[in-house]
């Protein structure tokens, strides 16, 4: 019988070749089968997902808040925030960048509950803006709450330049400005400056240093004596 033909000629019998057993794969799957997922050590590297919890990054910013209260702003590391917050440092960078960037997060995070000052000084008559505006910061310092974040920050603040410049700025943008933007007089922000200076010269002495007697002092009678010093400063000619 004569070989079928191929499209340029006979067709050649393949030989032994034809039964040779299934070729081992390639790729991926390897030699032994599909391949497993990468080892632990792998999937860790690179940048952290962005589908952590919100509440990971409150822990964050509770031990940064702890740490730099403990060892103050020089001491702490993003490597010590993260151990403390039972992160990987990388999540600490992903969430805030820098450790600078991360002291200006907790401290704005502390500082929340002292921002709600300027309102204040819409409510009521002006001759008691100066009363208001004492109670309420010494409210906040009062409420054990509130104060130790406060606390935390302040003890950095005043230790290091950089953790200094920080709360500088926060307190100039988020609260002096909002204070000046109520005066309607000429030199509103240096009066706003003073009375915060009143304000925040006080709570550094009772609750910080805790300069005796005004730490024991009853915080009513603080309140008394502060207040027209601080109404002198927002609305006297």
């Amino acid at each position: 019988m004569n070989e079928p033909a191929g499209p340029t000629g006979p067709v050649k019998p393949t030989g032994p070749a034809e039964h040779a057993g299934p070729v081992e794969p390639t790729g991926p799957q390897g030699p032994t089968g599909p391949a497993g997922p990468p080892p632990p050590a792998a999937r860790r590297r690179g940048r952290p997902p962005r589908t952590e919890s919100a509440g990971t990054r409150d822990r964050i910013l509770t031990a940064a808040r702890e740490e730099f209260s403990a060892r103050g702003y020089d001491r702490t590391s993003v490597r010590q925030i993260a151990k403390a917050a039972g992160v990987d440092p990388a999540l600490v960078h992903h969430y805030f960048g820098t450790k600078e960037q991360v002291f200006a997060a907790a401290v704005e995070v502390a500082f929340a509950p002292a921002l709600a000052a300027p309102d204040t000084l819409a409510e009521g008559a002006p001759d008691g803006v100066g009363e208001r505006l004492t109670r309420f910061v010494f409210g906040v310092w009062e409420n054990p709450t509130t104060r130790a974040p406060l606390l935390a920050i302040l003890r950095s603040a005043v230790t290091n330049d950089t953790a200094a410049a920080v709360f500088r700025r926060l307190v100039a943008a988020q609260l002096m400005r909002r204070v000046a933007a109520q005066l309607d007089l000429p030199d509103a922000e240096l009066r706003a400056e003073l009375a915060a200076a009143q304000l925040v010269g006080t709570a550094m002495l009772r609750y910080v240093l805790r300069l005796e007697p005004l730490a024991s002092a009853d915080v009513e009678e603080i309140v008394a004596r502060v207040a027209p010093v601080v109404q002198g400063h927002l609305t006297r000619p």
